[in-house]
């Protein structure tokens, strides 16, 4: 089972997005993606993504908000990946070059034109809804079969 936080960074009618084209081997490559990446041992969700979209993007994010929850099943082949989804608007720092890809200021209508992951679109409707979420994704070789979520 991994554990990931993920993470829109939100600014001006934008948001930052990370073009993940520099690593090898990435599953994600070519892909358009928010901030974030995997648990610690011992680091709760907010510590995660705190850390994460500071190694990212050089930014520190003060109060996310987490949106929900999602479930990727078997979603690299081998493991269950569950997703916390956040969002920042209040940051400081200065943008940095990512080691993972290329960092850019998206406007918001444009967001779903990127190359995303099918599912990406469905859930950025969840986190405009000021409801908590818990979903399920189902992805089968990178293609999204079926989708599930609930609202709190």
């Amino acid at each position: 089972m991994i554990l990931a936080t993920l993470c829109y960074l939100k600014k001006n009618g934008r948001t930052l997005m990370l073009h993940r084209v520099k690593k090898e081997n990435d599953m994600h490559h070519g892909k358009w993606n928010g901030l974030g990446g995997k648990l610690e041992i011992g680091e709760t969700t907010q510590e995660c993504v705190v850390r994460e979209v500071y190694e990212e993007s050089g930014f520190v994010i003060k109060n996310p908000k987490m949106h929900g929850m999602i479930l990727f099943p078997m979603f690299d082949g081998k493991n269950d990946w569950h997703v916390f989804v956040f969002s920042a608007k209040s940051f400081v720092g200065r943008i940095k070059e990512s080691n993972e890809g290329k960092l850019a200021w998206i406007d918001d209508k444009k967001l779903t034109r990127l190359n995303l992951w099918e599912g990406d679109k469905i859930f950025f409707k969840w986190t405009k809804k000021n409801k908590f979420f818990s979903g399920k994704m189902i992805y089968k070789k990178g293609k999204l079969k079926n989708y599930s979520v609930n609202f709190y």
